[in-house]
């Protein structure tokens, strides 16, 4: 072990191994994400293995959590010699992602419950006032005041009147928020969602856009496993 941290390496050497950029690196350290690093007489860094393997963990992690996470988690390390504030963030991102799977089971059950509404097709003629699609959906008006003010259905306006027109497209993105709000999904996961569903026209697109989040979740929890391998790494190292 003591080999290993002893080992001298140049920004350029853990910029390569880590797969960033030399800039980056020196960023990292700047950040308190790596340890400070010794320099040399002439002024040059010197990085041994703990420095690379926290960038390591730094990028496996921001590609599970986001950088502004992965730099809480791998700082922390850095900072308490007992470690439990980065053991509890790490916990806490794992949950978080926990919750993103929980939530999109909701939504595929939803996906599902919608999938033999007729979705296209339909007239432009077939547009409804605001009164209309509450009682179609058997929910208040005020639901659906609330729904375009989070951006989740937004309505045309009458020409005339002024009031809130829902067109055929929109009255299918009301359905598909009824029924994923009726399937236990929140407000502000439903934000990010409602684009992709929003640009699917065919219930087999709803469900490819459901299948594209879940590989997402997937890839970033692999990063994350990737990252709590590094971080081990690093606590090793720290500890040695």
């Amino acid at each position: 072990m003591s080999g290993l941290k002893s080992r001298g390496m140049r920004t350029v050497d853990v910029a390569r191994r880590a797969g960033c950029s030399v800039q980056q690196v020196r960023n990292l350290e700047h950040d308190g994400v790596l340890p400070p690093a010794t320099r040399t007489a002439a002024g040059y860094r010197i990085y041994t293995e703990i420095h690379l393997q926290s960038a390591l963990a730094y990028r496996a992690l921001a590609a599970g959590a986001g950088p502004t996470e992965a730099k809480k988690i791998v700082r922390a390390v850095h900072q308490s010699p007992t470690w439990h504030m980065a053991l509890a963030l790490l916990d806490a991102a794992h949950a978080r992602l926990d919750a993103e799977r929980s939530q999109l089971s909701q939504a595929k059950q939803a996906a599902r419950a919608i999938s033999g509404e007729p979705i296209e097709d339909v007239r432009a003629s077939d547009a409804m006032s605001i009164s209309e699609l509450a009682a179609a959906l058997d929910v208040r008006p005020s639901t659906l005041r609330h729904w375009h003010r989070e951006d989740l259905v937004i309505p045309d306006r009458d020409p005339v009147r002024g009031t809130r027109l829902y067109t055929p497209s929109q009255v299918r993105d009301a359905r598909i928020v009824h029924q994923l709000r009726k399937a236990g999904y929140r407000i502000a996961p439903l934000r990010a969602l409602m684009p992709e569903m929003r640009c699917a026209r065919r219930s087999e697109e709803v469900t490819a856009a459901l299948a594209a989040r879940d590989a997402g979740i997937a890839a970033r929890s692999k990063a994350l496993l990737d990252g709590a391998a590094a971080l081990s790494a690093v606590l090793a190292l720290a500890a040695g």
